[in-house]
């Protein structure tokens, strides 16, 4: 009997000592992905999460390639340690961070240690903070230079941090770690940006919608080499994952519908058919793979594809570019994946999709000729509940000329759409449901549009033509970047008022336009870099916040020869980032510029001088720039330029709101203001 007994606990005790050793051969993504939700309470599974613990470092990231399960010496702990404050190789590449939250995630539902949930959270942290504004991630945070600063879709590095955004937002419980109510509101601001970020890259060929590179710039958005082997080219294989995360999007936006039937349509006209791929031994003896003719194959696609015509190419570490996969070295064709078959998944779940959202396709020019209950108040509300989905349809199906104010309230959302308000759209009202929620964005920007010397006044995300225009509770971006002239809002229009809205962009965000106008921004946050409010319109900005994103000018104005006013601000505040420090008031455009600020609260980054003449001596003599009674570092008088002024009292009282916009408008601007605001 005891012999018995005795055999039965050898053969357990092997038996368990082959399941150890098979389960530290498992690669560190299969143990993570691969166990039942049993074995994350076992001893093992314990001892793995002290060494995701160690290895995480202070930023909350992880570097990559890291085999987690691998026992660790006294030695190489101590190590650890040490390397916790070190901020180098922190990164999403190969799966690193993403997989270690959900190996955190998967033990803390079965062992609570609070360790876990807080390496969790920092792990998610992380990720927010090395999201770039126009929203991508690179591949290393802190930037790593190099090609790794470019905004990554290489390995679906991308795609699987929006997917951990997109379980938290939804509140799926697929993470078991609930993160704080603000942690998950800034979580769903980066989802928005992220999903933007993935409109403004997908690539445009001959000015049809294509897919996505495996990197694009991270400033110009457009696609980017990596490695040598790893040239800027259409991508079949990351750009699978990212339509699948599109596919998977509640209410999908008119955007991201066409960004998916798009790229779907770039899928079958790039298919290969008839190979498939052996791995044969050589002469050597060694696996190699082959490109073979079968006509029963699978299709497959290309990895890399030219931007110009879809041509599928290869390439060694020499950068230089072959056209099939036998032309290049052993040990990239057998080390690298250059075929993929992922869009497959993509076709056969496309027609399904499509009837899902079959609401959402419906024609722009059908919607507006519906017959709205109240044609003065229009609803617009993304998710559907509205009478539009989109600004623009309900712009379009408003009555040219009313008789009386059209209200469009727009229901928060980011609507990344190029509104136009016509001419003959008069009298029109956008009331947003919250300045801070409700957003209109775009990318436009001068080398983008093309059209020549004049493409910065194309470039706006809303242009406003139509006269007795007002808006309030509204964000309007220009998430183009630092590319140069990037309108944000261009207001060419008479008696347009904005109060309670944000305008962000760079260089020229605020356009306002048309000799003889009047306009009025109140409460209102601008934000830029270069000349970021311009032109020629007579404009009052009152108790509205001023920042310099970057050392340059403020203003750039046009003032028409004659014009009483130009632009006035009256208590504001001119604010700046960390970095900018040597700020102009502004500058001439045109040489009747007219410049004024009145009880101002001017930050140190404004410069002693103030002004700048734009290399325009004759402007210092025909423009006129002028303060009164500002406060702040900035303010400071005696060393002005000797060409701009200083107000009397007597002079400064001539700036008030009835002389500034009532002047040559008809009906009152202030009147009409206060009746709609």
């Amino acid at each position: 009997m005891k012999s018995i007994k005795t055999s039965i606990m050898v053969a357990l005790l092997l038996l368990f000592n082959i399941n150890v050793h098979a389960q530290k051969e498992q690669k560190w993504s299969s143990i993570i992905r691969d166990n039942e939700s049993s074995w994350f309470a076992t001893n093992e599974a314990k001892a793995i999460a002290e060494n995701v613990l160690l290895y995480q470092r202070n930023i909350g990231g992880w570097p990559k390639n890291i085999q987690m399960q691998k026992p660790l010496t006294e030695a190489e702990k101590k190590n650890l340690i040490i390397l916790k404050t070190d901020t180098h190789e922190v990164t999403t590449d190969n799966g690193a961070t993403c997989q270690e939250m959900l190996f955190l995630s998967k033990i803390y539902a079965q062992i609570p240690d609070e360790r876990y949930k807080n390496a969790f959270l920092s792990g998610l942290n992380y990720l927010l903070e090395a999201q770039y504004e126009n929203g991508g991630w690179p591949q290393f945070f802190p930037l790593k230079k190099g090609y790794y600063t470019h905004i990554t879709y290489n390995d679906d590095s991308m795609v699987n941090i929006l997917n951990i955004l997109k379980q938290i937002i939804d509140k799926t419980n697929y993470y078991s770690i609930t993160p704080p109510d603000a942690t998950i509101k800034k979580a769903q601001i980066a989802f928005n940006k992220g999903i933007n970020c993935i409109l403004k890259t997908q690539y445009k060929q001959n000015g049809v919608l294509t897919s996505w590179c495996a990197q694009h710039d991270e400033i110009t958005l457009l696609p980017a080499n990596a490695r040598a082997f790893e040239l800027a080219s259409l991508s079949g294989q990351e750009s699978a994952k990212i339509v699948l995360l599109l596919m998977s999007l509640k209410n999908p936006s008119p955007e991201v519908i066409t960004a998916v039937n798009s790229a779907v349509a770039w899928f079958e006209k790039t298919k290969i058919t008839g190979i498939k791929i052996k791995t044969e031994t050589d002469e050597n003896g060694k696996p190699n793979r082959v490109v073979v003719q079968d006509e029963n194959a699978e299709p497959l696609w290309a990895r890399f594809m030219e931007l110009e015509n879809n041509t599928p190419f290869f390439c060694d570490r020499d950068g230089i570019k072959k056209t099939t996969l036998a032309e290049i070295g052993y040990e990239r064709r057998n080390g690298y994946s250059w075929y993929t078959n992922e869009p497959a998944a993509i076709l056969k779940k496309y027609e399904n999709w499509k009837k899902k959202i079959e609401p959402e396709l419906v024609a722009p020019a059908k919607k507006s000729e519906i017959t709205l209950k109240d044609e003065f108040n229009i609803v617009v509300d993304q998710k559907g509940n509205g009478d539009f989905k989109t600004i623009q349809e309900a712009v379009n199906a408003a009555r040219s000329y009313p008789s009386k104010r059209i209200t469009i309230f727009i229901k928060d959302g980011t609507y990344y759409e190029k509104v136009k308000v016509h001419a003959w759209n008069t009298t029109i009202s956008f009331i947003g449901e919250s300045q801070e929620k409700t957003i209109i964005t775009y990318d436009d920007y001068f080398n983008k549009i093309g059209l020549g010397r004049n493409s910065t006044f194309y470039t706006y995300t809303v242009l406003v033509e139509g006269n007795d225009f007002f808006c309030k509770n509204m964000t309007i971006k220009n998430t183009s970047g630092p590319v140069g002239q990037a309108v944000a809002l261009n207001v060419n229009a008479d008696r347009v008022m904005f109060t309670n809205c944000t305008f962000l962009g760079n260089q020229d965000t605020l356009y306002t336009s048309g000799e003889g106008t009047k306009n009025y921004f109140k409460d209102c946050y601008i934000e830029g870099t270069t000349d970021f409010i311009f032109g020629d319109a007579t404009v009052l900005f009152e108790n509205c916040i001023i920042n310099s994103k970057s050392d340059s000018y403020i203003t750039a104005a046009s003032t028409p020869k004659d014009t009483m006013y130009g632009y006035v601000f009256k208590n504001c505040k001119l604010t700046a980032d960390k970095n900018a420090s040597k700020v102009y008031l502004g500058r001439p455009w045109r040489p009747y510029a007219k410049t004024v600020y009145i009880n101002c609260e001017m930050g140190k980054h404004i410069l002693p001088e103030g002004w700048h003449n734009w290399s325009k001596p004759e402007a210092e003599i025909s423009s006129f720039y002028a303060e009164y009674n500002c406060t702040g570092e900035g303010f400071q008088p005696k060393t002005r330029v000797a060409w701009s002024h200083q107000l009397k009292s007597s002079e400064a009282k001539k700036y008030t709101i009835e002389n500034i916009l009532d002047s040559g408008s008809t009906p009152s601007t202030k009147q009409w203001y206060l009746k709609n605001n």
